[in-house]
Protein backbone atom coordinates (compact mmCIF):
# COMPACT_ATOMS: atom_id res chain seq x y z
CA UNK A 1 0.00 0.00 0.00
CA UNK A 2 1.56 3.31 -0.67
CA UNK A 3 2.43 5.71 1.85
CA UNK A 4 0.69 3.81 4.73
CA UNK A 5 0.82 5.98 8.26
CA UNK A 6 -0.07 5.01 11.71
CA UNK A 7 -2.17 7.82 12.11
CA UNK A 8 -4.89 8.19 14.21
CA UNK A 9 -8.42 9.58 11.67
CA UNK A 10 -10.75 12.32 13.07
CA UNK A 11 -13.67 10.08 12.37
CA UNK A 12 -14.90 8.62 16.20
CA UNK A 13 -17.01 5.58 14.77
CA UNK A 14 -17.44 3.86 11.10
CA UNK A 15 -21.00 1.75 10.85
CA UNK A 16 -22.65 1.35 8.23
CA UNK A 17 -24.94 -1.56 8.81
CA UNK A 18 -28.76 -1.08 10.58
CA UNK A 19 -29.61 -3.50 13.06
CA UNK A 20 -30.37 -7.28 12.31
CA UNK A 21 -34.25 -6.42 13.38
CA UNK A 22 -33.86 -3.81 10.28
CA UNK A 23 -31.89 -6.04 8.11
CA UNK A 24 -34.78 -9.10 8.12
CA UNK A 25 -37.03 -5.63 7.55
CA UNK A 26 -35.67 -5.09 4.51
CA UNK A 27 -35.26 -8.38 3.15
CA UNK A 28 -38.42 -9.90 4.42
CA UNK A 29 -40.81 -11.43 1.95
CA UNK A 30 -43.71 -9.30 2.86
CA UNK A 31 -43.35 -5.57 1.02
CA UNK A 32 -43.83 -2.44 2.74
CA UNK A 33 -44.97 -0.86 -0.63
CA UNK A 34 -48.52 -0.65 -1.24
CA UNK A 35 -50.88 -1.60 -3.95
CA UNK A 36 -51.26 2.03 -5.17
CA UNK A 37 -54.54 1.67 -5.35
CA UNK A 38 -54.50 4.74 -3.28
CA UNK A 39 -51.88 6.16 -4.11
CA UNK A 40 -51.43 9.80 -5.97
CA UNK A 41 -48.93 12.35 -6.93
CA UNK A 42 -49.79 14.72 -3.63
CA UNK A 43 -51.76 12.46 -1.80
CA UNK A 44 -54.36 13.77 1.08
CA UNK A 45 -52.98 12.96 4.31
CA UNK A 46 -55.79 10.19 6.60
CA UNK A 47 -57.87 11.73 9.04
CA UNK A 48 -56.02 9.95 12.14
CA UNK A 49 -52.67 10.58 10.70
CA UNK A 50 -53.81 14.42 9.82
CA UNK A 51 -54.48 14.86 13.62
CA UNK A 52 -51.18 12.98 14.03
CA UNK A 53 -49.58 15.65 12.16
CA UNK A 54 -50.60 18.64 13.33
CA UNK A 55 -48.18 20.47 15.53
CA UNK A 56 -51.15 20.94 17.76
CA UNK A 57 -51.70 17.42 18.47
CA UNK A 58 -49.30 16.54 21.29
CA UNK A 59 -50.61 15.15 23.58
CA UNK A 60 -48.39 17.45 26.20
CA UNK A 61 -49.64 20.57 24.46
CA UNK A 62 -46.06 21.97 24.18
CA UNK A 63 -45.04 20.83 20.57
CA UNK A 64 -44.33 24.50 18.63
CA UNK A 65 -47.01 25.53 16.21
CA UNK A 66 -45.60 27.04 12.75
CA UNK A 67 -45.44 30.90 13.01
CA UNK A 68 -43.31 31.44 9.75
CA UNK A 69 -39.52 32.19 9.46
CA UNK A 70 -37.40 29.70 8.11
CA UNK A 71 -36.00 26.38 7.86
CA UNK A 72 -32.50 25.49 6.19
CA UNK A 73 -32.09 22.11 5.14
CA UNK A 74 -28.97 20.55 3.94
CA UNK A 75 -29.98 17.40 2.21
CA UNK A 76 -28.66 15.22 -0.45
CA UNK A 77 -28.78 16.65 -4.00
CA UNK A 78 -32.16 15.67 -5.60
CA UNK A 79 -33.14 14.29 -2.42
CA UNK A 80 -36.88 15.44 -1.48
CA UNK A 81 -39.71 16.35 -3.71
CA UNK A 82 -39.41 20.33 -4.94
CA UNK A 83 -43.59 20.21 -4.75
CA UNK A 84 -42.95 18.19 -1.23
CA UNK A 85 -41.33 21.56 0.21
CA UNK A 86 -44.09 23.74 -1.55
CA UNK A 87 -46.55 21.86 -0.46
CA UNK A 88 -45.05 22.10 3.43
CA UNK A 89 -44.63 25.96 2.58
CA UNK A 90 -47.89 26.40 2.03
CA UNK A 91 -49.18 24.38 5.01
CA UNK A 92 -46.93 25.68 7.56
CA UNK A 93 -46.02 29.66 6.37
CA UNK A 94 -42.43 28.29 6.72
CA UNK A 95 -39.96 29.24 4.01
CA UNK A 96 -37.37 25.94 3.65
CA UNK A 97 -33.82 27.45 2.44
CA UNK A 98 -32.05 24.12 0.69
CA UNK A 99 -28.77 23.15 0.31
CA UNK A 100 -27.32 19.79 -0.93
CA UNK A 101 -24.17 17.92 -0.09
CA UNK A 102 -22.76 14.59 -2.06
CA UNK A 103 -21.07 12.48 0.54
CA UNK A 104 -21.52 12.23 4.65
CA UNK A 105 -18.07 13.06 4.82
CA UNK A 106 -18.98 16.85 3.16
CA UNK A 107 -21.25 16.86 5.49
CA UNK A 108 -19.63 16.49 8.55
CA UNK A 109 -16.76 18.86 7.51
CA UNK A 110 -19.40 21.50 6.56
CA UNK A 111 -20.79 21.33 10.17
CA UNK A 112 -17.49 21.55 11.69
CA UNK A 113 -16.05 24.56 9.60
CA UNK A 114 -19.08 26.24 10.97
CA UNK A 115 -19.29 27.85 7.36
CA UNK A 116 -23.00 27.57 7.31
CA UNK A 117 -26.09 27.21 10.07
CA UNK A 118 -29.01 24.32 9.21
CA UNK A 119 -31.64 23.11 11.00
CA UNK A 120 -32.01 20.14 9.46
CA UNK A 121 -29.74 17.46 8.02
CA UNK A 122 -29.53 14.24 6.90
CA UNK A 123 -27.29 12.40 7.64
CA UNK A 124 -26.61 8.29 7.08
CA UNK A 125 -26.37 6.10 10.35
CA UNK A 126 -23.48 5.76 10.59
CA UNK A 127 -22.51 9.07 10.46
CA UNK A 128 -25.47 9.64 13.13
CA UNK A 129 -23.22 7.79 15.37
CA UNK A 130 -20.83 9.47 14.41
CA UNK A 131 -21.99 13.48 14.95
CA UNK A 132 -23.52 11.79 18.58
CA UNK A 133 -20.04 11.06 19.55
CA UNK A 134 -18.65 14.43 18.12
CA UNK A 135 -21.20 16.10 20.00
CA UNK A 136 -22.56 18.23 16.82
CA UNK A 137 -26.61 16.85 17.13
CA UNK A 138 -29.09 18.07 19.23
CA UNK A 139 -30.91 15.67 21.10
CA UNK A 140 -34.91 16.76 20.28
CA UNK A 141 -36.54 13.58 21.00
CA UNK A 142 -38.02 12.96 18.00
CA UNK A 143 -39.73 9.74 19.53
CA UNK A 144 -41.89 11.76 21.03
CA UNK A 145 -43.32 13.80 18.41
CA UNK A 146 -46.74 13.88 17.73
CA UNK A 147 -45.50 11.35 14.65
CA UNK A 148 -43.03 9.79 16.31
CA UNK A 149 -45.86 6.83 17.28
CA UNK A 150 -45.30 6.60 13.20
CA UNK A 151 -41.87 5.53 13.45
CA UNK A 152 -42.19 1.49 12.62
CA UNK A 153 -40.74 -0.48 15.69
CA UNK A 154 -37.32 -1.78 13.53
CA UNK A 155 -36.68 1.35 13.43
CA UNK A 156 -36.75 2.54 17.14
CA UNK A 157 -33.86 0.70 18.63
CA UNK A 158 -31.40 1.46 16.00
CA UNK A 159 -27.64 1.29 17.11
CA UNK A 160 -26.79 4.57 16.19
CA UNK A 161 -30.10 5.99 17.70
CA UNK A 162 -31.67 4.21 20.62
CA UNK A 163 -35.04 5.41 21.22
CA UNK A 164 -34.48 7.91 18.64
CA UNK A 165 -33.64 10.54 20.99
CA UNK A 166 -31.17 12.57 18.34
CA UNK A 167 -32.76 11.11 14.80
CA UNK A 168 -36.08 10.72 12.77
CA UNK A 169 -36.10 7.96 10.26
CA UNK A 170 -36.35 9.06 6.63
CA UNK A 171 -34.91 6.07 3.81
CA UNK A 172 -33.31 3.18 3.66
CA UNK A 173 -32.62 0.89 0.54
CA UNK A 174 -29.09 -0.67 -0.68
CA UNK A 175 -26.06 0.22 -2.63
CA UNK A 176 -25.67 -1.38 -5.86
CA UNK A 177 -24.37 -1.73 -10.03
CA UNK A 178 -26.39 0.16 -12.70
CA UNK A 179 -25.77 -1.35 -15.79
CA UNK A 180 -26.86 -0.78 -19.58
CA UNK A 181 -26.08 -4.58 -20.35
CA UNK A 182 -26.53 -3.70 -24.22
CA UNK A 183 -24.32 -0.70 -23.98
CA UNK A 184 -21.98 -1.78 -21.92
CA UNK A 185 -20.69 -4.84 -23.52
CA UNK A 186 -20.27 -6.44 -20.68
CA UNK A 187 -21.90 -8.74 -18.29
CA UNK A 188 -21.74 -7.78 -14.35
CA UNK A 189 -22.61 -9.61 -12.00
CA UNK A 190 -20.09 -8.83 -8.74
CA UNK A 191 -17.82 -6.54 -7.67
CA UNK A 192 -14.74 -8.17 -8.50
CA UNK A 193 -16.62 -7.83 -12.20
CA UNK A 194 -17.44 -3.58 -11.96
CA UNK A 195 -13.09 -3.21 -10.74
CA UNK A 196 -11.97 -5.26 -13.76
CA UNK A 197 -9.13 -3.15 -15.30
CA UNK A 198 -9.91 -4.68 -18.55
CA UNK A 199 -13.77 -3.45 -18.64
CA UNK A 200 -15.12 -3.05 -22.51
CA UNK A 201 -17.02 -0.31 -20.89
CA UNK A 202 -13.82 1.69 -19.64
CA UNK A 203 -14.22 5.16 -20.59
CA UNK A 204 -17.85 4.93 -19.38
CA UNK A 205 -17.88 3.80 -15.82
CA UNK A 206 -19.01 5.84 -13.01
CA UNK A 207 -18.55 5.02 -8.67
CA UNK A 208 -19.97 7.33 -6.13
CA UNK A 209 -18.04 9.71 -4.50
CA UNK A 210 -18.30 7.39 -1.23
CA UNK A 211 -15.27 6.46 0.62
CA UNK A 212 -17.40 4.25 2.97
CA UNK A 213 -19.05 2.05 0.26
CA UNK A 214 -16.20 2.44 -2.56
CA UNK A 215 -13.96 0.70 -0.20
CA UNK A 216 -16.37 -1.71 1.28
CA UNK A 217 -17.30 -2.49 -2.24
CA UNK A 218 -13.39 -3.00 -2.75
CA UNK A 219 -12.25 -5.33 0.08
CA UNK A 220 -15.45 -7.46 -1.25
CA UNK A 221 -13.82 -7.51 -4.25
CA UNK A 222 -10.36 -9.28 -3.37
CA UNK A 223 -12.21 -11.50 -1.32
CA UNK A 224 -12.25 -9.69 2.20
CA UNK A 225 -14.72 -8.31 4.16
CA UNK A 226 -15.66 -4.67 5.19
CA UNK A 227 -14.02 -3.54 8.44
CA UNK A 228 -10.96 -5.86 7.90
CA UNK A 229 -7.89 -4.94 9.94
CA UNK A 230 -5.79 -6.21 8.15
CA UNK A 231 -3.62 -4.28 5.67
CA UNK A 232 -2.84 -6.79 3.64
CA UNK A 233 -6.29 -6.70 2.34
CA UNK A 234 -6.03 -3.04 1.91
CA UNK A 235 -2.69 -2.82 -0.23
CA UNK A 236 -4.61 -5.43 -2.90
CA UNK A 237 -8.06 -2.87 -2.25
CA UNK A 238 -5.27 -0.05 -3.69
CA UNK A 239 -3.47 -1.70 -6.51
CA UNK A 240 -7.47 -2.95 -7.59
CA UNK A 241 -8.39 0.60 -7.20
CA UNK A 242 -5.22 1.97 -9.06
CA UNK A 243 -5.43 -0.44 -12.04
CA UNK A 244 -9.25 0.11 -12.55
CA UNK A 245 -9.16 4.00 -12.19
CA UNK A 246 -8.11 5.24 -15.78
CA UNK A 247 -11.08 3.42 -16.83
CA UNK A 248 -13.39 5.51 -14.56
CA UNK A 249 -14.86 8.59 -16.44
CA UNK A 250 -16.35 9.78 -13.33
CA UNK A 251 -16.40 9.73 -9.41
CA UNK A 252 -19.05 11.52 -8.40
CA UNK A 253 -22.30 11.09 -6.08
CA UNK A 254 -24.20 14.08 -7.86
CA UNK A 255 -26.02 13.53 -11.42
CA UNK A 256 -25.92 9.91 -11.30
CA UNK A 257 -29.51 9.77 -12.38
CA UNK A 258 -28.81 11.78 -15.59
CA UNK A 259 -25.64 10.60 -16.28
CA UNK A 260 -27.14 6.48 -16.70
CA UNK A 261 -30.85 7.83 -18.10
CA UNK A 262 -28.49 9.59 -20.84
CA UNK A 263 -26.25 7.04 -21.72
CA UNK A 264 -23.33 9.35 -20.76
CA UNK A 265 -22.18 6.58 -18.14
CA UNK A 266 -23.42 2.80 -18.50
CA UNK A 267 -21.68 1.31 -15.74
CA UNK A 268 -22.41 2.93 -12.32
CA UNK A 269 -22.30 2.13 -8.32
CA UNK A 270 -25.36 3.66 -7.82
CA UNK A 271 -28.40 3.72 -4.81
CA UNK A 272 -31.28 2.00 -5.57
CA UNK A 273 -33.28 4.47 -5.22
CA UNK A 274 -31.75 6.86 -7.79
CA UNK A 275 -31.78 3.83 -10.24
CA UNK A 276 -35.52 3.08 -9.82
CA UNK A 277 -35.75 7.38 -11.38
CA UNK A 278 -32.90 6.67 -14.12
CA UNK A 279 -34.76 3.46 -15.14
CA UNK A 280 -37.76 5.46 -15.91
CA UNK A 281 -36.50 7.29 -18.21
CA UNK A 282 -34.21 4.27 -19.87
CA UNK A 283 -35.59 0.92 -19.70
CA UNK A 284 -32.66 -1.00 -20.58
CA UNK A 285 -31.19 -0.50 -17.32
CA UNK A 286 -30.88 -2.67 -14.97
CA UNK A 287 -29.93 -3.04 -10.78
CA UNK A 288 -27.02 -5.60 -10.47
CA UNK A 289 -26.88 -7.19 -6.24
CA UNK A 290 -23.07 -8.19 -6.51
CA UNK A 291 -22.74 -11.69 -5.66
CA UNK A 292 -20.21 -10.78 -2.95
CA UNK A 293 -22.47 -8.68 -0.98
CA UNK A 294 -24.54 -5.64 -0.51
CA UNK A 295 -24.81 -3.20 2.08
CA UNK A 296 -28.34 -2.02 3.90
CA UNK A 297 -28.39 1.59 4.83
CA UNK A 298 -30.61 4.41 6.15
CA UNK A 299 -30.89 8.11 6.02
CA UNK A 300 -32.64 10.29 8.71
CA UNK A 301 -33.16 13.45 9.91
CA UNK A 302 -31.34 14.90 12.62
CA UNK A 303 -30.97 19.21 14.36
CA UNK A 304 -27.04 19.99 14.56
CA UNK A 305 -25.84 22.31 17.50
CA UNK A 306 -25.91 25.44 16.30
CA UNK A 307 -29.54 25.33 14.82
CA UNK A 308 -31.09 28.69 14.47
CA UNK A 309 -34.74 27.49 13.94
CA UNK A 310 -35.47 24.36 16.50
CA UNK A 311 -38.84 25.32 16.44
CA UNK A 312 -39.05 24.97 12.99
CA UNK A 313 -37.16 21.72 12.48
CA UNK A 314 -39.21 20.16 14.78
CA UNK A 315 -42.04 20.97 12.53
CA UNK A 316 -40.59 19.90 8.93
CA UNK A 317 -39.78 16.81 10.81
CA UNK A 318 -42.54 15.86 12.68
CA UNK A 319 -44.92 17.10 9.22
CA UNK A 320 -42.15 14.67 7.37
CA UNK A 321 -42.85 11.79 10.07
CA UNK A 322 -46.91 11.79 8.24
CA UNK A 323 -47.26 8.64 6.71
CA UNK A 324 -49.28 10.70 3.48
CA UNK A 325 -45.86 12.67 3.57
CA UNK A 326 -43.07 10.39 3.89
CA UNK A 327 -45.32 8.24 1.03
CA UNK A 328 -45.27 10.86 -1.14
CA UNK A 329 -41.35 11.69 -0.44
CA UNK A 330 -40.96 7.86 -1.48
CA UNK A 331 -42.31 8.40 -4.91
CA UNK A 332 -40.33 11.02 -5.70
CA UNK A 333 -36.68 9.51 -4.67
CA UNK A 334 -37.67 5.88 -4.96
CA UNK A 335 -36.40 4.45 -1.64
CA UNK A 336 -38.65 3.09 0.88
CA UNK A 337 -38.79 5.11 4.20
CA UNK A 338 -39.35 4.08 8.34
CA UNK A 339 -42.67 4.99 8.60
CA UNK A 340 -45.78 3.04 9.14
CA UNK A 341 -49.02 3.73 7.23
CA UNK A 342 -47.27 5.44 4.85
CA UNK A 343 -47.32 2.17 2.50
CA UNK A 344 -50.88 3.26 1.33
CA UNK A 345 -49.83 6.40 -0.44
CA UNK A 346 -46.40 4.53 -2.25
CA UNK A 347 -47.14 3.70 -6.43
CA UNK A 348 -47.46 0.02 -7.64
CA UNK A 349 -44.53 0.67 -9.47
CA UNK A 350 -42.12 0.56 -6.59
CA UNK A 351 -43.87 -1.90 -5.04
CA UNK A 352 -42.96 -4.67 -8.46
CA UNK A 353 -39.51 -3.13 -8.62
CA UNK A 354 -36.86 -5.74 -7.52
CA UNK A 355 -34.27 -3.02 -7.16
CA UNK A 356 -36.63 -1.20 -4.43
CA UNK A 357 -38.04 -5.06 -2.97
CA UNK A 358 -34.63 -7.33 -2.96
CA UNK A 359 -35.85 -10.75 -4.94
CA UNK A 360 -35.36 -13.62 -3.02
CA UNK A 361 -32.63 -14.66 -4.35
CA UNK A 362 -30.41 -11.72 -3.85
CA UNK A 363 -31.92 -11.63 -0.04
CA UNK A 364 -28.72 -13.84 1.52
CA UNK A 365 -26.29 -11.06 -0.43
CA UNK A 366 -28.06 -8.04 1.66
CA UNK A 367 -26.57 -7.32 5.25
CA UNK A 368 -25.99 -4.74 7.87
CA UNK A 369 -22.14 -3.82 7.73
CA UNK A 370 -20.71 -4.26 11.39
CA UNK A 371 -18.60 -0.84 12.84
CA UNK A 372 -15.00 -0.45 12.02
CA UNK A 373 -12.50 0.16 14.19
CA UNK A 374 -10.58 3.12 14.15
CA UNK A 375 -7.40 1.03 12.59
CA UNK A 376 -9.72 0.02 9.85
CA UNK A 377 -10.82 3.90 9.57
CA UNK A 378 -7.49 4.86 9.08
CA UNK A 379 -7.19 2.39 6.54
CA UNK A 380 -10.17 3.42 4.90
CA UNK A 381 -9.04 7.16 4.87
CA UNK A 382 -5.79 6.05 3.69
CA UNK A 383 -6.60 3.83 0.94
CA UNK A 384 -9.13 6.53 -0.37
CA UNK A 385 -6.83 9.55 -0.46
CA UNK A 386 -4.65 7.65 -2.73
CA UNK A 387 -7.72 7.32 -5.24
CA UNK A 388 -8.68 10.05 -4.94
CA UNK A 389 -4.91 11.61 -5.73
Amino acid sequence: MKQIKNRRSSSILLALGMTSILALSACGGETTVGDGAEASSAPATSAAASDAASPDASPAGDFPTPDGGELNLYNWTDYISPELIERFESETGITVILDNFDSNETLLSKLQAGGANYDVIVPSDYMVAQMIELGVLQEVDPAAFPNGQFIKPEFMDVYFDPGRKYSAPYMYGTTGIAIDPTAAGVEVTSWADFFDANSPAAGKIGTLNDQVEVIHAGLWAVGAEPCSTNRDDYIKVEELLAGWKPGVAVINSDGVIGRMASGEQTVHMMWNGAFTRAQADNANLEYVYPSEGITLWSDNFAVPVGAQNIDNAKIFINWMMDPANIGEATNFVGYDNGITGSAEFMSAELGSNPAVNIPDEAKALANPVPGCSLEAIDLYDQVWTNFKK
